[in-house]
């Protein structure tokens, strides 16, 4: 983590992007976290004929990297795309959480993955609310 972080601050753009980069880490940290445990579950879903579970996903993986990637980009910050990215993200997270949940009594990966999921939603919605809208 140190190590993320010296790189987050030594961004040209961090000081002056308006995002607190402290809580941009967090939030990239639980995106990552659900790209992979979401990865994961879409794999393990394809076995069990959980076709829908494993779309889901398969989406919010791509949708929580694509929102960490823009995030380790502050040279390319717009405040408006961000907070619609990060929307998406936690739409997105929250609805991929809900169709876990239906399965996490019978698959330990749908639990896991819901999990990541609730976490990374509210990571996000905590770094959106110490954005700069400027």
């Amino acid at each position: 983590m140190g190590m993320m972080m010296d790189m987050m601050q030594a961004m040209p753009e961090a000081s002056t992007s308006g995002m607190d980069m402290a809580m941009m880490q967090e939030c990239m940290e639980a995106c990552s976290a659900v790209s992979m445990t979401a990865t994961m579950c879409a794999d393990a879903d394809m076995g069990e004929d959980m076709a829908t579970c494993s779309a889901m996903c398969a989406n919010m993986a791509d949708v929580a990297t694509a929102t960490m990637r823009m995030m380790m980009r502050p040279m390319g910050y717009d405040s408006a795309v961000m907070h619609a990215m990060m929307t998406a993200c936690m739409t997105m997270g929250e609805a991929c959480a809900a169709e876990c949940r239906m399965h996490a009594e019978m698959h330990e990966h749908c639990r896991i993955c819901a999990m990541a999921c609730e976490a990374m939603v509210e990571t996000c919605r905590k770094a959106m609310a110490s954005m700069s809208m400027a």
